[in-house]
């Protein structure tokens, strides 16, 4: 077996996790875009952050970003304070719904890993993230 093929492999499987993701997200109750579930993950990981942060820690527009967040709000999911420190600046996490949301997708994030992985003993799962950790060293260094 080539290199190639052993990236092909690992390419297809994330293009398949993925595919199944997004539909679970843009199909399911709450139709979020992938974009909106990251912005919830961020949020629900850094309660308290800024608009800022996100835009640093994603790399994405600025603009793009703060359309999100307004939907966000907008819906609910997302609520701000001012920042004790700057009064320009608003603290994000997620609302009740907003939580309640992100668990819910979260969880079927959880249960598509599983569905992944499914009839692996966990000395293979350990084996795969092991090997699977190499190939991320491995492209690191170079």
């Amino acid at each position: 077996m080539k290199a190639d093929d052993v990236l092909e492999t690992i390419h297809a499987v994330m293009h398949l996790y993925r595919s199944r993701q997004y539909r679970e997200l843009r199909d399911g109750p709450h139709e979020l875009t992938h974009m909106e579930f990251k912005v919830l993950a961020f949020f629900a990981r850094r309660p308290g952050a800024t608009q800022r942060q996100l835009v640093e820690h994603s790399g994405r527009d600025k603009a793009q970003i703060a359309r999100l967040i307004q939907g966000l709000r907008n819906r609910g999911l997302l609520e701000g304070s001012a920042d004790a420190l700057d009064k320009r600046s608003v603290c994000l996490s997620l609302s009740a719904e907003g939580e309640a949301v992100y668990a819910e997708v979260e969880g079927q994030g959880r249960h598509l890993s599983e569905v992944a992985v499914r009839g692996f003993s966990a000395q293979e799962r350990e084996q795969l993230q092991g090997l699977l950790a190499r190939v991320e060293a491995n492209l690191q260094t170079e």
